[in-house]
């Protein structure tokens, strides 16, 4: 008595310790059929979805309750709304522990998922999202778009509703921010939102013009300094210049023995001249 009363002791404090298994995670919808990734590689571990029809209250899909499979086929519990749309969560259970649950998004836009896309430019964030859904055809201006964006990383979400594109201002430049989008109608969320999509804020193009003069001053350094060394090897060293320019020479040994001057051809008896035979003195006339 007394060993089985410490086994069921034992057995609830166990329980009690024990910590719920983690949330499933990559939860995707795609026309309706519902995926998920286990969060650990645990095999005890079941799976149930849940549905809401825009509102605050979720119920079990009856067809995955408690399931060990990773997919389930929603198509009929979305059928059963009168817009054919339905959000849709998935929670991972172990031994009646439950763990927090994720809801599903889907990555390719239809009349229950808005089409989004993102750009980026100095500051700024667009979100480019389509008036021409089919609850505004429907619903007018009852239909909108919620969005939901932070910082990459960020727990805390803002939101903001919009009927067609806007632009974030005075975001930090240099840092991606990520956005969610979802149908709304009469301010409650219709069908699964968007997966997250994330882009870069840029920096401001002013940055670059902060480099640019610096690279044009730094060209116009090499030049005055490349142009101020020419100048000085073509003026100061020119006698050097023309030493390194002259071919090299030297004269033979036998110089002396190979040069031949020219042989005169005069002869005296090519001219006429008179012939001296005698010379007189000439006495000075300065008187003594």
């Amino acid at each position: 008595m007394i060993l089985m009363l410490l086994l069921l002791t034992q057995a609830f404090l166990s329980v009690l310790s024990e910590e719920p298994p983690p949330p499933p995670q990559h939860v995707h919808v795609n026309k309706w059929l519902l995926t998920w990734t286990p969060p650990t590689a645990e095999t005890d571990l079941t799976y149930t979805v849940q549905s809401s029809f825009h509102s605050d209250e979720w119920t079990d899909v009856p067809i995955c309750v408690h399931t060990a499979s990773t997919s389930c086929d929603v198509a009929l519990t979305a059928a059963e709304n009168e817009h054919g749309c339905v959000m849709l969560r998935v929670q991972a259970e172990r031994r009646g522990l439950k763990s927090t649950p994720v809801q599903a998004c889907s990555s390719q836009s239809d009349s229950c998922t808005p089409e989004v896309s993102l750009s980026g430019r100095p500051g700024f964030l667009t979100i480019h999202l389509s008036r021409n859904h089919s609850l505004a055809q429907n619903h007018a201006a009852h239909a909108a778009h919620r969005v939901h964006y932070s910082r990459e990383g960020d727990t805390t979400q803002l939101s903001e509703d919009s009927y067609s594109s806007f632009t974030l201002p005075q975001l930090e430049p240099g840092q991606r921010y990520c956005a969610q989008v979802e149908y709304i109608l009469h301010s409650r969320p219709v069908g699964p939102p968007s997966c997250s999509l994330c882009e870069l804020v840029p920096y401001s193009s002013e940055t670059g013009t902060v480099v640019k003069p610096v690279v044009v001053v730094c060209v116009f350094i090499v030049l005055v300094l490349v142009l101020t060394g020419t100048a000085y090897v073509f003026i100061c060293q020119q006698r050097r210049i023309k030493q390194w320019l002259r071919p090299p020479y030297a004269i033979p040994e036998d110089f002396h023995c190979q040069r031949h001057f020219p042989v005169s051809t005069y002869s005296p008896t090519e001219e006429h001249f008179d012939a001296i035979t005698f010379v007189t003195p000439v006495r000075s006339l300065r008187p003594t």
